[in-house]
């Protein structure tokens, strides 16, 4: 029997099947799209990248004191292939899961994760509110301040960048240019 590669149709199906909330859904295609940004940059499958970028908070809506977990039943249900599941679980090591995160794509996306949000709150401070006009140093500006994006744990993106053996600063750039490709689908195309 053929093993079952999910589709990003598929991905994005099963997302808007257990995820109502609309700022969620901009999260998961900010990931995917960051996602997708480092599968090109190091030469990975962008496909199978992007579709675990897009899922990887598929129960977070639902079932938020069951994160991980919910979504590693929910994707078994579906006879997602284990490599693809593994690398959901890994992005809440330490949080909610004890699954560490080893394989690069598990690596970038336990990252990138808490950084999306941190840089989508940056661009929505700006006056243009995009974007597209955002360099990394806007987001290094708003790194300290503990009171803005208080939600994000900046501690496991500094983790993570050292796990990639790569500089914040870069991790920061590559994130916003994954994110202008889908200015408009996430909101922050702005007054541009």
């Amino acid at each position: 029997m053929e093993k079952y590669i999910p589709t990003r149709e598929d991905a994005y199906n099963l997302l808007i099947e257990y995820v109502e909330n609309e700022s969620q859904i901009k999260h998961a295609l900010s990931v995917e799209a960051v996602m997708r940004h480092f599968a090109r940059l190091f030469g990975e499958d962008e496909e199978k990248w992007g579709v675990i970028g897009l899922i990887h908070d598929l129960d977070y809506d639902k079932y938020p004191e069951q994160h991980c977990a919910m979504t590693e039943k929910i994707l078994l249900e579906n006879n997602w292939p284990e490599d693809y599941i593994r690398a959901v679980i890994s992005h809440g090591w330490k949080f909610c899961t004890d699954v560490e995160p080893k394989e690069k794509v598990e690596i970038v996306l336990y990252t990138i994760d808490e950084l999306t949000g941190l840089i989508t709150a940056t661009a929505l401070m700006r006056p243009s509110k995009s974007i597209l006009d955002m360099e990394s140093k806007s987001v290094k500006k708003k790194w300290n301040q503990k009171s803005f994006a208080a939600g994000v744990n900046r501690e496991v993106i500094e983790e993570g960048a050292n796990m990639l053996g790569m500089d914040l600063t870069d991790v920061i750039r590559e994130s916003i240019e994954g994110m202008k490709k889908v200015a408009d689908e996430i909101g922050l195309r702005g007054n541009l």
